[in-house]
């Protein structure tokens, strides 16, 4: 079916109605407010599932007290898709020391409260109520970062598989634009939808139905039970994800309670010609105009551009590592600047780019000189940069020109963060970054100062960080400009010790620098750096000590940002 894609998303039955539609064939469960951005994850799927011929409606942030939201929808025709938003719904809500948070970026107003806790679990559980019977297909990060038995911090705990808790047929892994689409296309063709067809989802069996002969090389992860009775076995699923994620395979399994869980391989990544199609769609860049109040996050990124998915580094802690994987997606060069064209043409176009990036904004266009050769390694730049990961940043820094001299546009900037031990390998665009692409702050992340922390962390050695700031420094005189680097550090980090937390400190005050950007480790579910957490391992399996408790976490973090610290920002031109 050919679809007109509509001038904003729909948001109910009412609008669906006015588009023609006289029913939906996909109805999306968000736990953030319906912003019409390719920044959006409800959005990008729903003009996705559009563009391929599927009516689609959004139903965000439904109440979850009672099931009149999700039913006056009317039963979708295929299945519902559920995500709890950009963020778990648990980091949505509560801090590194389990205090509630007070706002949600994601929200009108920036309220906090307008999703429930373990949104995934809630909301298929709505719309199991509303429409029984109806296929739901879980997704997003919270769905993603939670696939198999993991840490749990908000309650202390291990728990299973968010599809079994949350009672869904299927989880979709990762970017879902394709499994998705796949999904959509196999329910439509009617009959049982074969499984073990398909590539980014995961699924559960109550009895062990597939022959083993068909899946001999299917990696079974440790248990549910297993993991329980010895934690440290979680950094070997851990890792198994992680390689599944990176490197394409193989299929994954394993057992919870008397059932079993299979994780197909990765879906294949989308082309470059496939994702300018993507961002080619007709996205308004606002919020639902029901909303009365701005959306905080929309706000951030209106007139931002993505220019790729995933992120070389690996870095233990990061979740988006975990989701979107190391192998870099980019679009064309002419896409972009058709994506900047049209957004002079907005109604509030200002004309500044506030960013052109993604996970780490100068990897665009990154490449693996041996991309169709098995690889061992979980990250391309750490401990050392592989020789096979090709990243010409020359190229960035043209693409970043040729914005610029968009007509009607004033001003492009990078605000996404840097990976700095890259961008030394290239002076030519250090030098554009620092004097033409850079609004006055420019976000690093070095994390900490310790090297045996930053090993764990899968960042580059200390000495990158000074000598990017000294770089910056003379590059920013040069230009005449007065710039800031913005920090971002982590304490209680499994490995670091008080000692560690200490030394950064010093480090610091013999700079005469005041940390803005400070955040107590969160062991998030899904990544490995919560598994050193859980298990008191290094992904070696050699012991480090960990800050387990609040009290010990609290302490160290104290030790970097005291309460009577105030933080600002500090000049590397000083």
């Amino acid at each position: 079916m050919d679809l007109e894609q509509p001038d904003m998303l729909p948001l109910s039955r009412g609008e669906c109605a006015r588009l023609g539609w006289n029913e939906i064939d996909i109805l999306i469960v968000t736990g953030d407010a319906l912003v019409d951005h390719p920044a959006f994850g409800a959005a990008l799927l729903a003009r996705w599932l559009i563009a391929h011929g599927f009516r689609t409606g959004i139903a965000a942030q439904p109440r979850w007290t009672c099931v009149d939201d999700m039913a006056a929808w009317g039963r979708p025709r295929l299945f519902a898709g559920v995500t709890a938003g950009a963020l778990d719904s648990m980091l949505a809500h509560y801090t590194a020391f389990r205090k509630k948070r007070r706002e949600d970026a994601y929200t009108p107003g920036g309220r906090a409260g307008a999703r429930p806790n373990r949104a995934t679990i809630v909301y298929t559980g709505l719309v199991r109520q509303a429409f029984p019977g109806l296929p739901v297909a879980v997704g997003g990060i919270e769905a993603s970062l939670r696939r198999a038995t993991h840490y749990d911090f908000w309650s202390d705990s291990f728990r299973r598989s968010i599809l079994l808790d949350s009672k869904a047929d299927w989880l979709v892994c990762g970017m879902a634009e394709r499994a998705i689409l796949d999904l959509a296309r196999a329910i439509e063709a009617g009959g049982p939808v074969n499984p073990y067809a398909l590539r980014g989802v995961a699924w559960a069996e109550s009895k062990p139905q597939t022959s083993s002969d068909d899946f001999a090389d299917a990696e079974a992860l440790p248990s549910h039970e297993d993991i329980i009775t010895d934690p440290r076995r979680l950094m070997e699923a851990t890792l198994a994800f992680e390689r599944q994620t990176h490197n394409g395979g193989p299929w994954l399994t394993q057992s919870s309670g008397g059932r079993r869980v299979w994780f197909a391989p990765p879906a294949a990544p989308l082309t470059s010609a496939e994702l300018d199609t993507l961002y080619a769609l007709p996205f308004s860049r606002r919020a639902h105009p029901r909303y009365t109040e701005p959306v905080p996050a929309l706000e951030m990124v209106q007139f931002s551009i993505t220019a790729h998915r995933g992120c070389a580094g690996g870095c233990t802690f990061c979740s988006l590592a975990m989701h979107q994987g190391r192998r870099i997606q980019s679009r064309s060069a002419e896409s972009i600047a058709t994506e900047a064209v049209r957004m002079t043409r907005y109604p509030d176009w200002r004309g500044s780019i506030t960013d052109v990036g993604g996970p780490s904004a100068n990897m665009w266009g990154a490449r693996c000189l041996r991309e169709n050769h098995p690889c061992h390694r979980a990250s391309c730049l750490a401990p050392s940069f592989c020789p096979h990961f090709a990243c010409d940043q020359s190229a960035t820094a043209n693409l970043l020109d040729s914005l610029a001299r968009i007509p009607g546009v004033r001003h492009v900037r990078v605000a996404s963060g840097i990976r700095h031990d890259l961008a030394l390998r290239d002076p030519d665009y250090l030098q554009a970054l620092t004097a033409r692409y850079t609004g006055g702050q420019l976000k690093l992340a070095p994390e900490h100062c310790r090297e045996n922390v930053l090993r764990l962390m899968r960042k580059p050695v200390f000495d990158c960080f000074e000598r990017f700031v000294d770089v910056f420094r003379n590059l920013s005189h040069e230009s005449g400009k007065e710039q800031y680097i913005v920090p971002y550090l982590m304490s209680a980090f499994p490995g670091c010790t008080d000692a560690d937390m200490r030394a950064l400190v010093r480090w610091l005050e013999s700079k005469g620098w005041k940390p803005r950007q400070v955040q107590c480790f969160i062991p998030t579910p899904g990544t490995v750096a919560t598994a050193m957490f859980c298990a008191g391992i290094a992904p070696d399996g050699s012991p480090i000590p960990v800050a387990r408790t609040d009290a010990e976490r609290l302490r160290q973090h104290r030790i970097l940002a005291p309460p009577r610290r105030q933080p600002g920002n500090f000049s590397i031109n000083d």
